[in-house]
């Protein structure tokens, strides 16, 4: 009986095993990926310094109220999914609490620089540091845990496979 429980785990882990053209697919689009990111990151410095030279430091908005408003119910929206997500135990309760998590670090950003210099700042400031920026930061946490529960091939058995 045990022989036939180890035969099983062995044929699935084989099963479960990449193949040498999976491997070499998933290490081109790694590349492709972080080479785009790197172009990405050296573009935008040039860019932000222009931002930081050239745009204006104050400026009138219209649509004041919609754009706070929608960014708060796609903040609602980045919270229920990652509720649902997680009450399903979804897998891609992940990606919603990373989302969510990003959301509200931009939410508290953007509601201390944008309050800067008005009596509001402290309002602002008290709900980034108390509210907004704990739960961020326990989602990201969360997050981790669950990435680090994921199983992922080891270096050896990568280059066992390509060998």
């Amino acid at each position: 009986m045990n022989d036939a429980i180890d035969a099983d785990t062995l044929n699935r882990a084989e099963a479960a095993a990449p193949t040498p053209d999976v491997l070499e697919r998933v290490r081109r689009n790694r590349r492709h990926t972080l080479e785009l990111l790197t172009v990405c990151a050296v573009g935008l410095v040039p860019w932000t310094v222009l931002l930081a030279l050239t745009l204006p430091s104050g400026y009138e908005v219209h649509q004041w109220r919609l754009t706070w408003v929608g960014f708060d119910i796609l903040l609602v929206v980045a919270m229920a999914s990652t509720a649902l997500l997680g009450w399903r135990r979804n897998r891609a309760v992940i990606l919603a609490a990373l989302t969510t998590s990003v959301l509200l670090i931009c939410d508290a950003w953007f509601d201390v620089s944008l309050a800067f210099g008005t009596p509001e700042v402290w309002w602002s400031a008290a709900l980034a540091l108390f509210v907004e920026l704990p739960l961020a930061f326990y989602l990201i946490r969360r997050v981790m845990g669950m990435i680090s529960l994921a199983r992922w091939p080891s270096v050896e058995a990568d280059t066992r496979l390509t060998e």
